[in-house]
This record gives C-alpha cells, structure tokens and sequence, in this order.
C-alpha cells in the first residue's frame, strides 16, 4: 500500500525541506506570519504609532485607488528592494568580513500561505533599525515621493512607481494590510513595522526575539481581488522574470509530493507475527498438558 504525503521544499535553485512555525506550534495558538496570538498581545502592550508624512499618504491613496496599473508590479518592486539590501550587505562584508556573522547566504525567499492568505518576501540583506523603519517608511518624505506626485499630477503611469524610488508602497497594490520585520547589525533589537493604509503605521519590538540573524521580512495580507497570487506557478513565473537581472539567487517555497510506504503495512506484518507466536505457544502448552496425562496414567 502507498500514501502521498505533501513535503514543502523551496524550488528554482535549490531543493531543501522545511518545517514552518503554524506546523510546530498548537492548533489552539493559531500563527500568521510567524507571529502566534500571543505575540500579538504582547505586541499591542508595547506599540508605538507614527502619522505617515503628508506627501507619503497622498502617494498611498494614489496607489490604493489606482484602478488600471498592473499589480503585479508589486513584485518586482519588493525583489528590487530585497536585491539593494543584498547589494548593501555584500558592499559591508567587503570592507568588514565580520560584517555577514552567521548569515552567510545572501538570498531571497519568497512564500504564500493559503490559509492566512498572506505573501512573504524574505531577504538576508542589511536590514533595518527602528530608526530606519520609521524614517524610510513613514515619515521621512523622500524627494521621489514628490517626484512621483508630480509625475501622477501630469498623467504618468503608476507602473512607473520605482522610478522615483518609492516602490516599497506598491504592496498596497494588492494588500489591505503590510507587516515588515526588519533586523539590522547596529541595531540589537528586532521590530516590526506595520500599516493598513489608514494614515499610520506602529513599530514595536519583535516579542520573538532576532528570527532573521539580519535582513527583512515584508509579509502582504491580501486584499480579496488579489488571491489569485496565492499560486506556486504564478509566484515562480513572476519570480523568474523578474530576477532576470538580479544577481542573488531567489527560492519559492513550493508543495511537492513524495511516495512512501505506508506505517500499515508494518503494522500489519508486526501483528501476524504475534498472532503466529501466540498460536505456537498454545500448542507448546496443550502438548506440555497431553504429556503430563500421559504420565500420570498406570501402566497395564
């Protein structure tokens, strides 16, 4: 007898196994993204929240309402933005060999789960600080942000977002809600920065500690309409194209199915077994019983 089991591998340039925190944690703590419900509340105790700069809640509303873009583009801009932290920490690792630690591997991951309706993109690069994800996402108006207003204000195409720069806020393309988790060498804490496109956005310490060692995770928590992202092969299309001119090499977690033998079948042989040892020693016992009778009667 055969069963198929499902066994997540990441695909493209490497084949490896996998287990992820949902699978490791209790069914009763459900996890999205990492973070179990407990985490949550630790997370909502210590929170702090910041008002998008002006200029940046315009670019997002533009973005959000934009109605004729290709929304794909979001992943192009996240895998550009993944492949400048890589850029950034090869850059470092050349001055400073200490510089990389334990995270040797510059790479990016890319994941979807089905059940969270959620699309991850993890990178190994430069990370952020607290300081950084409050400046570089939310208040600091960059001078692309203007630039890309103006562009709009004239006609120009919402695909053109990178362009100026901004191209991190294409995630509300396709999401209703963006969590980042960013860790940085200078900075010993972990944080996570999140936003539903509502004029602010809260950073807060991670209560799971350093999971990265260093780099960024940018978690999108889809709208309805974008769903249909939730697939390996589109996932892996849009990935290969994109990395045309990527130089780090970049993974997409995808399901697999292995044949093996089933537990059964041993199971099965073990108890044969012991039923053909109980049957020996039965009559191991009746032939003890017969010889002793035959013992015990006179002799004519």
């Amino acid at each position: 007898m055969m069963m198929r089991r499902p066994l997540l591998v990441l695909a493209l340039v490497a084949t490896l196994c996998s287990v992820s925190a949902e699978d490791a944690a209790p069914a009763a703590d459900k996890v999205v993204d990492g973070f179990s419900e407990k985490d949550r509340e630790k997370m909502a105790e210590g929170t702090e929240k910041h008002e998008f700069q002006a200029e940046v809640s315009r670019l997002m509303d533009i973005i959000i309402n934009s109605l004729y873009t290709d929304k794909q583009v979001f992943l192009r801009e996240l895998v550009s933005n993944a492949a400048d932290a890589l850029e950034k920490a090869r850059f470092h690792s050349v001055q400073d060999e200490s510089f990389l630690g334990d995270s040797k591997d510059l790479e990016i991951k890319i994941e979807y789960d089905l059940d969270a309706k959620t699309i991850s993109l993890t990178d190994t690069g430069v990370g952020m600080s607290k300081a950084d994800l409050i400046n570089n996402l939310g208040t600091v108006a960059k001078s692309g942000t203007t630039n890309f207003l103006e562009a709009m204000a004239e006609g120009a195409d919402t695909n053109l977002i990178g362009q100026f720069g901004v191209g991190f806020y294409s995630a509300f393309l396709v999401a209703d809600k963006v969590t980042v988790t960013s860790k940085c060498n200078e900075d010993p804490v972990q944080h996570v920065w999140e936003s539903t496109a509502d004029a602010s956005f809260t950073v807060v310490p991670d209560p799971r500690g350093n999971t990265l060692g260093r780099g960024s995770r940018v978690t999108l928590h889809l709208k309805e309409d974008a769903h249909d992202y939730l697939s390996e092969d589109k996932l892996k299309e849009a990935s290969k194209k994109y990395s045309q001119f990527i130089q780090f090499p970049i993974y997409v977690k995808v399901k697999k199915e292995v044949d093996v033998e089933a537990e059964e079948d041993d199971d099965d042989d073990d108890k044969e077994d012991e039923e053909e040892k109980d049957d020996v020693e039965t009559k191991d016992d009746e032939e003890k019983e017969q010889e002793k009778d035959a013992k015990k009667k006179p002799m004519k």
